[in-house]
């Protein structure tokens, strides 16, 4: 796994955008202006959001990732190592998850999910 996968997979996700919110070479995947997926200067793993805490720390203690730095607790940092799979699984989750949050409104501007 690279960056370069993890960017590739998340480009394909509709309304998504990349950005670097915090300089330095992030790379913050956002959809709805929400973001989903975030690439940090360290280049070791990608975090994502999970459903709750519960969740985060269930994936943790199967060995799928580890608690994400800097984030919230239901969020886990997937390292490049990981099944490809199981990444895109997650990444997946993520969007999902976020878009689904937004209001009716904004999803309404959003491209259409396949």
């Amino acid at each position: 796994m690279s960056r370069e996968l993890v960017n590739s997979i998340c480009r394909t996700f509709p309304g998504a955008d990349l950005s670097d919110p915090w300089g330095g070479g992030h790379d913050a995947w956002k959809v709805g202006g929400k973001m989903f997926a975030c690439i940090g200067t360290a280049n070791d793993g990608v975090s994502v959001k999970t459903a709750d805490i519960e969740t985060a720390q269930m994936l943790i203690d199967a060995g799928v990732g580890v608690k994400a730095p800097y984030f919230h607790r239901s969020w886990i940092r997937l390292p490049f190592d990981c099944d490809e799979g199981e990444m895109r699984h997650r990444l997946t989750a993520s969007y999902d998850l976020v878009r689904a949050s937004l209001t009716k409104k904004l999803q309404a501007t959003l491209p259409p999910r396949d």
